[in-house]
């Protein structure tokens, strides 16, 4: 009995500030002082969201999510990559920059 408490306990805990750092991680993409802040607050957001499929995986025990916790990772990763590619060449295509 105390171990699904101290579970139940846990997982509430961890949704409410996975809740507050989402919040703060949209916060900064709305109000960032620059673009590289930007795309770290939407990089953190994104590591946010395959923590909260992992919290997802625990509750409903379905291991379905993990395929989804996966596929935000990669997407999230790769837009990291896109982001910062533009940022510093400042264009989105090579060929506009010859």
């Amino acid at each position: 009995m105390t171990d699904s408490w101290i579970q139940s306990a846990g997982l509430a805990i961890s949704g409410t500030l996975l809740l507050i750092a989402m919040v703060c991680a949209g916060w900064r993409i709305v109000k960032g002082p620059g673009s590289p802040d930007r795309v770290v607050a939407l990089d953190m957001l994104s590591l946010l969201g395959v923590a909260a499929t992992g919290i997802a995986v625990v509750v409903s025990g379905s291991t379905a999510f993990i395929d989804i916790a996966l596929g935000v990772a990669l997407v999230g990763f790769l837009a990291t990559v896109a982001f910062s590619a533009f940022i510093e060449r400042g264009s989105i295509n090579e060929e506009d920059e010859e």
